[in-house]
């Protein structure tokens, strides 16, 4: 299968946005998603960029049925740890009928790759405990599974409580 990553322009977020969709419906969280593609073109292509993403895309001749190019993503940001600078992938996407055809795969090196350039010292993101393919697939490029060789719980402080925790601060 001929395709192509690159850096993603801020004439992509329509695609991320459509992408990240696909992604949500896959894991049954729709109703989770709020970002929109206006928020896409802020927060990415800014002048501080909270996040930074790559494109796979196919020449015209493998587009899709719904004429789209653009067949799949990673998104990510860079964070700090005890072991130093590190590349968080917040997600990895490729549509369905491209599966199987290393452009996942690809997109994962190429994450891996930017980090290392930017002085990283290892890739962190998470898998939803039921999705076994997925984990299949990240173990397969030896990656190791925090949660039950560390005992690790990916947390979260969101909403109300996120609100709450915020009013809690004397500073």
């Amino acid at each position: 299968m001929n395709f192509t990553i690159r850096t993603a322009t801020v004439e992509d977020c329509k695609d991320i946005r459509r992408m990240m969709s696909e992604l949500a419906e896959y894991l049954n969280i729709t109703d989770q998603i709020t970002i929109t593609q206006k928020d896409l073109k802020q927060d990415g292509f800014s002048k501080n960029p909270l996040f930074h993403a790559i494109i796979a895309e196919v020449p015209e001749q493998h587009k899709t049925k719904d004429g789209h190019t653009k067949i799949g993503f990673s998104m990510y940001f860079y964070i700090y740890s005890w072991k130093g600078q590190t590349v968080f992938m917040e997600d990895l996407y490729v549509m369905p009928e491209f599966r199987g055809k290393g452009i996942g795969k690809a997109l994962i090196s190429k994450v891996a790759q930017l980090g290392r350039d930017a002085g990283c010292t290892q890739l962190k993101f998470t898998v939803l405990n039921w999705d076994k393919k997925a984990l299949d697939f990240y173990l397969n490029q030896d990656s190791t599974d925090l949660t039950s060789d560390l005992g690790y719980h990916y947390m979260c402080c969101h909403g109300d409580a996120f609100q709450m925790m915020a009013d809690k601060s004397s500073a």
